[in-house]
């Protein structure tokens, strides 16, 4: 039995320059399936009320974890606390969510989908399953499931750089700001 370690073979795989798809690594082809996802989300959605590409997510959350905050709901939807306040008054603005006072913190504020919220969620997820079907149309119902199943796996391997701001470059500090830092 040997000692070496058996290699994936996309690895070492050359490129294949008259493809849609010439680097067929993680990287290149996870960012290639988010365009096709954002690129069908927003076609799917350009004729309702709802046009944000989170604004969907949010209203599934808040509807399958009634009562929410959203703090809980940044995390779910991995944003920045701010970013989701803006959401949520966005969906609020649209009578779509409404806020309450959470009855053990008053300072806690509540996260429910109005009457109109839930009509939309009812509308808009057959349409937006039907999307994603037809997406993954070209798998066999089995590798359909397996691919959901991997993506699951790698995703929650690798949570820690589910956040919001994850890959963003770290801000460029001044030599002055840098010296100034190092003798503290």
């Amino acid at each position: 039995m040997s000692d070496r370690k058996i290699l994936p073979t996309w690895l070492s795989a050359p490129a294949v320059p008259d493809s849609v798809v010439p680097h067929r690594v993680p990287f290149p082809l996870s960012r290639c399936f988010q365009q096709i996802c954002a690129t069908v989300l927003a076609e799917t959605l350009a004729e309702d009320q709802v046009t944000l590409t989170m604004q969907y997510p949010a209203l599934a959350c808040i509807q399958d974890a009634p009562g929410i905050d959203q703090a809980r709901l940044a995390t779910l939807l991995s944003m920045d606390r701010a970013s989701a306040g803006t959401l949520v008054d966005e969906l609020e603005r649209l009578g779509l969510v409404e806020r309450r006072i959470n009855d053990t913190d008053r300072r806690a504020r509540e996260l429910y989908l109005t009457a109109s919220g839930v009509k939309l969620r009812r509308r808009l997820r057959p349409k937006l399953l039907a999307a994603q079907a037809k997406v993954m149309s070209v798998l066999r119902p089995a590798e359909q499931d397996q691919l959901i199943n991997l993506l699951t796996r790698v995703i929650e391997a690798n949570a820690e750089h589910v956040r919001p701001g994850a890959g963003r470059r770290r801000p460029i500090r001044s030599s002055a700001a840098k010296k100034e830092k190092d003798h503290e």
